[in-house]
């Protein structure tokens, strides 16, 4: 998987990097109707460019100035300071902006939540923020795909069953799957990690019984990033698991200390990447004698600032 152009989520075998760069695109096309979805949404900022937008296409004299005085705040400057990402909304703003958009409760909640998703300072707390998002039944029902695809993502069980599938022998039986993994997951997770998998067309089911399909998702970039992050923090934690739960002559752990240019980190990085693809390459030459799931990991993480001086780190670094 790998984000290019629009951060797109393919579960292709040629294109299974999880990357957290790449440009920022939207995947869902702007909407004008004056009867704005909410649910359709994972950033309150588009919903405002687009609410604002299909409010003034219907009537033409509707202004920054008559929404601020609506949501009773003195700046008439703040609604196109935070569509465009420069201002945040403090919880008094978010409640005269909800009373400025005409919110009904659920809808409300809804904006409130995806404030907080979109403002949020650390991983566990975009996550719970997405939790609350994706536990919206409208939400789910706008917008299907997402909450599949961060489940996808988020839970390293679920590739793992994707993966498995290409093994003669896999069986679509959640006990079965529950007791192949390694560590051992419950039924119930096995069993939702078909039901994603079918969801998102990940596998599907033929003549031949059940085989994994090559599809692509679009999510947006929000989405994307926050996805890529929880599948590398899942998998380095089986890594890191492994160099207790695993024998040496199962796994592999390879790893070097050294000091480089700052100059030199692209080169390296393409390097990686480049090696990654080598070994996707000869993972799907073969992929028709499959036996076993494997996680590969390469990581290339700094262990100190760049450009120290002799003085130590820059004034105003933690020490």
């Amino acid at each position: 998987m790998e984000y290019r152009y629009q951060p797109e989520l393919r579960s292709n075998r040629y294109y299974r990097r999880h990357n957290s760069s790449g440009p920022q695109a939207h995947a869902y096309p702007l909407s004008y109707d004056t009867e704005m979805n909410i649910y359709r949404y994972v950033s309150y900022r588009r919903f405002l460019d687009d609410w604002f937008r299909a409010r003034k296409r219907s009537n033409p004299r509707y202004s920054h100035r008559l929404f601020a005085r609506r949501a009773g705040i003195r700046s008439p400057s703040l609604l196109g300071e935070v569509i465009a990402g420069r201002r945040n909304l403090s919880p008094t703003t978010v409640e005269g902006f909800i009373s400025a958009l005409e919110l009904r409760t659920g809808e409300a909640s809804f904006f409130a939540d995806l404030v907080r998703f979109d403002q949020a300072t650390s991983a566990a707390r975009k996550n719970k923020a997405w939790e609350r998002i994706a536990a919206s039944r409208r939400f789910r029902s706008a917008r299907p795909l997402d909450a599949g695809m961060m489940r996808y993502l988020s839970n390293w069980y679920i590739p793992a069953v994707r993966e498995l599938a290409w093994c003669p022998g896999f069986m679509a039986e959640p006990r079965w799957i529950s007791e192949a993994l390694r560590p051992r997951i419950t039924v119930a997770q096995a069993r939702d990690a078909l039901e994603t998998l079918h969801a998102l067309g990940m596998l599907v089911e033929d003549d031949d019984g059940i085989r994994p399909a090559e599809t692509s998702v679009a999510t947006p970039h929000q989405l994307a990033d926050l996805g890529a992050n929880n599948y590398h923090r899942q998998m380095l934690g089986r890594a890191a698991d492994a160099i207790e739960t695993v024998e040496p002559d199962e796994r592999h752990l390879c790893a070097v200390t050294v000091a480089i240019p700052v100059a030199l980190l692209p080169t390296l990085k393409a390097e990686l990447d480049a090696f990654q693809e080598r070994l996707l390459h000869l993972c799907d030459a073969r992929i028709s004698e499959a036996e076993q799931v494997v996680q590969i990991n390469l990581t290339m993480v700094p262990l100190s600032q760049a450009q120290l001086s002799q003085e130590g780190p820059r004034s105003g670094d933690a020490s």
